[in-house]
């Protein structure tokens, strides 16, 4: 049986190096995509980028919301629209700081080209990499024997596969499903507008849809490393924002430990008799 046509879609602003990581681990796939949808969040230049990195790149063109924050739910779902448009079967989301392994792509479509009607969301391990001087030293054949397993997520041989039992550990780094699921699915919830919030949907998306998320080994993704802080404070609006977004739909709130530390530090709090979280700095 022959491989369904799988598409490798990512979401960029900025990051122009870590995208050539990306692409220069999708030139060393056993199965190469039969497309690269590069959506590019209020960066023009990305194209360029992405058309250097493989000539068939489709890039599309999302602006930045009007208050200037990333639309990563629209952009997700303006590239998998795409990504479909193009006859694409397997949709493969790669986060741009992350470089796939060689086999990748195939251990996606291979977990995927069997799934049955209910949707199936299938996560590879991912592991970080250390910092270097600069991303290019991330592109050698080694990079996998410098990266560090993430220690919250499981990491199934390769091979093998595992049911996960809490979809709230659903992550948008790394994952896959078939053209049939997304549709099932309804893609990412617009609703969530900028930075927080938005994974977790998905996850409770695919509980209350009847379908499975799985641990997939042997579909790594290596992240480059690059300055982060937790929590990240630049983004509290839109994180207390989504957070009432999900609470509202789901009758609780997620990203726990950002609110918490959002209040210690005296930035947000919960207004108890509106059950709402505000910014209160």
């Amino acid at each position: 049986m022959s491989a369904p046509r799988t598409a490798v879609v990512t979401i960029a602003h900025g990051r122009h190096e870590h995208l050539r990581g990306q692409g220069w681990g999708l030139s060393r796939q056993t199965l190469a995509p039969d497309a690269y949808v590069v959506v590019a969040m209020g960066d023009p230049t990305v194209e360029g980028v992405a058309r250097e990195l493989h000539p068939g790149a489709t890039t599309v063109p999302v602006p930045l919301t009007g208050g200037g924050e990333l639309p990563l739910s629209a952009a997700r779902n303006a590239g998998a629209a795409a990504a479909m448009d193009l006859g694409a079967e397997v949709l493969v989301f790669l986060d741009v700081d992350c470089i796939p392994g060689p086999d990748t792509v195939a251990r996606y479509a291979q977990v995927l080209g069997g799934a049955g009607t209910a949707p199936v969301v299938a996560c590879g391990e991912v592991a970080y990499l250390p910092p270097v001087g600069h991303p290019a030293a991330y592109r050698v054949p080694s990079l996998a024997a410098t990266a560090e397993p993430h220690p919250a997520r499981p990491a199934p041989a390769p091979g093998t596969t595992q049911v996960a039992q809490d979809v709230r550990l659903f992550w948008s780094l790394s994952f896959a499903v078939t053209a049939s699921g997304w549709r099932d699915l309804g893609g990412f919830d617009e609703q969530y507008v900028g930075y927080g919030g938005e994974d977790t949907d998905f996850g409770q998306r695919i509980r209350e849809s009847g379908g499975s998320m799985l641990w997939v080994g042997g579909a790594a993704a290596y992240h480059q490393h690059h300055g982060q802080e937790s929590p990240p404070l630049r983004h509290r609006r839109s994180i207390v924002r989504n957070a009432n977004v999900f609470h509202e739909r789901w009758g609780w709130f997620p990203m726990e430990g950002w609110l918490a530390e959002l209040h210690r530090r005296g930035l947000a709090r919960l207004d108890t008799d509106a059950g709402r979280w505000v910014v209160t700095g």
